[in-house]
C-alpha cells in the first residue's frame, strides 16, 4: 500500500507544478498587454503623426495685388484696358484746376488698331490694367511682307506683318533680340532695342578722325538714311537710338 501511494503522490506533484506553472504565464501575458495598451496610448495616432507641416508661405504669393490701380497711377508707358481694349500711355497730365474736380488729361495709343486718341480721367477714378506679357525673340528672316522671329529655346515661329512693324523696320537686322508683346495670347506689338549696332552701306567719305567738321548724310543696311559725322566711313559700323533714329557713335 505504501509503495502504491508513492506513484500518485508523484504525480500530484507533477500537476501542482504544471498548474503554477501556466498561471505564471497567464500572468505575464496580461502584464504585456497592459503594456502594450500603455505604449499605444502614449503614440501619437497615424492620422497625426503623418499630418504635413502647417504651410507657412508668405501671404503676397497668394494675393498678387491688394488694392485698385487708380488714375493717380497713370504714367508714360502704362498699359491699361478701356472698352475691351488694350492701350499704352503716351503722354499725361494731373491738372488741378481752381474749380471743379482734379482729373488726368492722357494721349493714349490703341495697341490693336494704332490709333490715338486723347481721354480724361477723374482723379482718383479706378482703371484696369491691361494684362500684356512680354517675351524676348529673335528676329530671323523677312518672308514676303511678313517678319518671322524665332523662340531660341522651342524654335517656334511668331510672326507680325509689315504694317504691324511700320517704320520700325529701318533698325531692325536679322539677329535681333526683341520683345514681343502678348495680349490674351495675340501678339500686340514688339519693342526694338533702344540702342541698334549697324554698318554704313554708303557715305561720301570720311574727313579724318576727328569730332569736328559737321555731319553727313549715310546709307545704313537696313537701308535707313541718318545723318553721321563727316569722319564716319563706309564699313564703319555705328549705334543708332532706335526710338528717335539719331546716330550716338560709332560702334
Amino acid at each position: 500500500a505504501e509503495l502504491a501511494a508513492r506513484p500518485r503522490k508523484k504525480r500530484r506533484t507533477k500537476t501542482m507544478a504544471a498548474l503554477r506553472h501556466l498561471a505564471g504565464a497567464t500572468h505575464n501575458h496580461r502584464i504585456a498587454a497592459n503594456s502594450s495598451s500603455l505604449f499605444d496610448l502614449q503614440r501619437p495616432p497615424s492620422c497625426l503623426a503623418a499630418a504635413r507641416p502647417l504651410s507657412l508661405a508668405p501671404l503676397r504669393s497668394r494675393f498678387t495685388r491688394l488694392y485698385a490701380l487708380s488714375s493717380n497711377d497713370i504714367k508714360v508707358g502704362f498699359n491699361l484696358e478701356v472698352d475691351g481694349a488694350p492701350w499704352k500711355i503716351l503722354e499725361f497730365l494731373h491738372v488741378k484746376p481752381g474749380k471743379g474736380a482734379a482729373f488726368v488729361r492722357t494721349k493714349m495709343r490703341n495697341y490693336i488698331t494704332g490709333n490715338t486718341v486723347e481721354k480724361t480721367f477723374r482723379a482718383g477714378s479706378t482703371i484696369q490694367e491691361a494684362s500684356i506679357s512680354k517675351e524676348t525673340k529673335q528676329f530671323t528672316y523677312k518672308d514676303g511682307s511678313q517678319f518671322v522671329f524665332m523662340d531660341l529655346t522651342s524654335f517656334e515661329e511668331s510672326r507680325l506683318n509689315e504694317s504691324d512693324v511700320g517704320d520700325r523696320q529701318k533698325w531692325l537686322k536679322e539677329g535681333m533680340d526683341c520683345t514681343l508683346l502678348y495680349w490674351n495670347g495675340r501678339i500686340i506689338d514688339f519693342d526694338l532695342p533702344i540702342t541698334v549696332r549697324l554698318t554704313v552701306t554708303e557715305a561720301d567719305p570720311g574727313q579724318g578722325d576727328s569730332a569736328q567738321g559737321g555731319t553727313k548724310p549715310a546709307t545704313l543696311e537696313t537701308g535707313a538714311v541718318v545723318n553721321v559725322p563727316s569722319f564716319v566711313d563706309v564699313g564703319d559700323d555705328v549705334l543708332i537710338d532706335s526710338r528717335t533714329g539719331q546716330y550716338m557713335s560709332r560702334a
